[in-house]
């Protein structure tokens, strides 16, 4: 089998790359890998690890929107799944664009190209940020989308075309939406590497508004485990939801990070909340879960691990820090979803 893995050099696009090659979807033992990533900010090859230069993995340095490209790079492939996506709100915000042409024309480039090449299945990795904000209970895939912020109307747009497609010309391409990701190899803008970073350093960090905001968080070895599902079980056309089960406050997720860094609450710098702010997302995943999914990373130990994970490799994120590359929004305006 051949996998194109869209987005792969990404913090949950590499993720799933590593996952195949090591072995760890035993669905896709023996599969070939091409990753294919514009390596912005947030792509780069050292995501990739060791297996970057396995020998069943490809990287090809090109951009989702390059239709002259992915048509080049599409055919052949039995399986592909986009993970490219600009993701930081805070971002969205500032210039919505490039949001625009990645979560949105991106989409419509590439699946215009698997169709052309007849790729056999196809999975579009959304969030649950398209529904907007829910104040009690959960949405079912069926829900209305009602994105609130920029980040989230591009990815709502990027989901109606897969779906259209599916209906349309028969392409048997799914969408997941995920709740909250954490773990290794996130880029510190999000809340959880951009809080454990600065601990570690000693830094204060930037809580938004009353701290109250609600997100399920989901280990990313979850996520693509249930990526891996839909993409070999799941039905074209169909929305499948991926989620970890476990809601926390911002303030209680800050809590238990000050404790895992060994920091006090004085380290902490309230600030303006962010525009549109969601209140609380949730996701309703008993779809998912009939074909199998439940997640296997408690949060308590995955949490305390992937704190390990940034104390231990400090040569991974201390460039993006002291080199500028996180900054404005991201360091002083607070980096929650």
């Amino acid at each position: 089998m051949r996998i194109l893995v869209v987005g792969g050099a990404g913090f949950i696009g590499s993720t799933f790359v590593r996952a195949v090659l090591e072995g760890r979807l035993p669905a896709y033992a023996g599969a070939a890998v091409t990753v294919l990533d514009k390596l912005t900010y947030a792509g780069r090859r050292a995501n990739l690890g060791a297996v970057a230069d396995a020998p069943r993995c490809r990287l090809v340095h090109g951009d989702v929107c390059d239709a002259e490209l992915v048509r080049d790079v599409v055919p052949g492939h039995d399986l592909v799944l986009n993970f490219a996506a600009e993701t930081h709100v805070d971002r969205s915000i500032r210039d919505a664009s490039a949001f625009a042409r990645t979560n949105t024309m991106g989409v419509q480039t590439l699946l215009h190209r698997c169709l052309e090449a007849r790729v056999g299945r196809v999975v579009q990795v959304s969030t649950d940020e398209v529904y907007g904000s829910i104040a009690t209970g959960a949405w079912a895939e069926d829900a209305p989308l009602r994105p609130n912020s920029p980040y989230a109307a591009t990815k709502a747009g990027g989901d109606l075309i897969a779906l259209a497609f599916a209906r349309t010309h028969r392409l048997p391409v799914s969408v997941t939406r995920c709740s909250n990701n954490y773990g290794p190899y996130q880029y510190p803008e999000k809340i959880v590497p951009l809080f454990t970073c600065r601990l570690l350093d000693g830094r204060p960090v930037p809580l938004y508004g009353d701290a109250l905001h609600v997100r399920d968080w989901l280990h990313v070895d979850d996520h693509v485990r249930g990526v891996a599902l839909v993409a070999e079980r799941g039905q074209p056309g169909e929305v499948y939801h991926i989620a970890g089960g476990e809601e926390l406050t911002n303030h209680q997720l800050t809590r238990a990070l000050l404790d895992l860094c060994g920091a006090g609450w004085d380290r902490v710098r309230r600030v303006a909340d962010r525009k549109g702010h969601d209140r609380r997302y949730a996701l309703d995943c008993a779809k998912l879960r009939a074909l199998g999914y439940a997640p296997r990373v408690p949060f308590v130990k995955g949490l305390a691990e992937t704190v390990r994970w940034y104390r231990e490799h400090r040569s991974w994120w201390e460039p993006l820090i002291t080199g500028g590359a996180v900054h404005g929004g991201a360091i002083e305006e607070g980096a929650a979803r």
